[in-house]
């Protein structure tokens, strides 16, 4: 059994994340289908509330009650709900849009985005060091878009969208995670998602194939228990040990990416990535030499 917080949640992590590498390419084959992603965003929540629901009835198999679905934290809880009901939305459009690796070199930009708005939201000061990493990660990001040369889209500045709202939702579930069950974390954003996009999808309605609903089960068996797991990442170490986790992502999603849409990421991009990726893990190095950080993984 693994007895280091930080090991344990960075292997949680890093499961979870390649799950969520295969939703991706999922949602991307979805949008690949001619499906508006209003409809691709519904047919994914939809798709996955059995399996939500079906974790919190197995949680709490030997003592069901309507405790179960009650959030300890509501107003926290709503908070979320609208967050997430945003960045799926962002991301889905992104996915459905853009290339996977553009998206990528936006989304990377998450754990840097985590330690700036951790200062005016949780009021952990930015020093010259950090300060000097975040510009350096977005920087990456313009290695990897190639402003001049690439042809700027809507869909980029909805990506942006989905890695601020990806940044603020990983903060709201460190704040909530010891004090909310996994089913309650997991249940809430998926109704807020299924609920709207069918309010959302219902003028752009396509009809569905056998193969559509397929990926969209897909999307939501491997997405909850991707959820389970991020959930127990964060449970047991940092925000800022979990985040660089994410960076495994694009080697499976850049791998399905060219098995599946011949998508080739150029020379520029992977620059760009690997500059994001450079300045996130230093980020991680400059945090974990702190006094506080090595204090709360004690």
């Amino acid at each position: 059994m693994i007895q280091s917080p930080s090991l344990r949640g960075s292997l949680l992590a890093l499961a979870s994340f390649g799950g969520y590498a295969c939703c991706d390419i999922s949602l991307k084959a979805l949008g690949a289908a001619n499906l508006h992603s209003f409809q691709v965003a519904f047919l994914s929540a939809l798709c996955t509330l059995p399996f939500v629901l079906g974790q919190i009835l197995w949680t709490n198999r030997a003592e069901l009650s309507p405790a179960a679905f009650r959030p300890a934290l509501p107003g926290l809880t709503l908070l979320r709900g609208l967050i997430t009901l945003c960045g799926s939305g962002f991301v889905t459009y992104a996915f459905t849009h853009l290339p996977i690796a553009e998206c990528y070199a936006i989304f990377f930009t998450m754990p840097l985005l985590i330690t700036l708005l951790a200062w005016p939201l949780l009021g952990e000061p930015i020093d010259a060091r950090r300060g000097v990493l975040i510009l350096l990660g977005f920087a990456g990001v313009l290695i990897a878009l190639r402003p001049g040369s690439t042809d700027f889209q809507f869909a980029h500045l909805i990506a942006a969208c989905g890695a601020v709202t990806g940044a603020l939702n990983s903060l709201l579930l460190r704040k909530i995670g010891h004090r909310e069950r996994s089913g309650v974390i997991l249940l809430y954003p998926v109704l807020f998602q299924a609920g709207v996009g069918a309010f959302l999808a219902y003028g752009v309605w396509q009809p569905l194939t056998l193969q559509d609903w397929a990926i969209g089960l897909q999307i939501g068996a491997i997405g909850t228990l991707a959820g389970v797991l991020i959930i127990a990442a964060y449970r047991c170490s940092p925000a800022i040990v979990v985040a660089p986790m994410q960076y495994s992502q694009i080697v499976w999603a850049s791998a399905l990416g060219v098995i599946f849409f011949a998508e080739i990421p150029k020379a520029a991009t992977i620059s760009g990535i690997s500059v994001i990726i450079a300045a996130g893990l230093l980020m991680l190095w400059v945090n974990g030499r702190a006094p506080a950080f090595r204090k709360s993984l004690a």
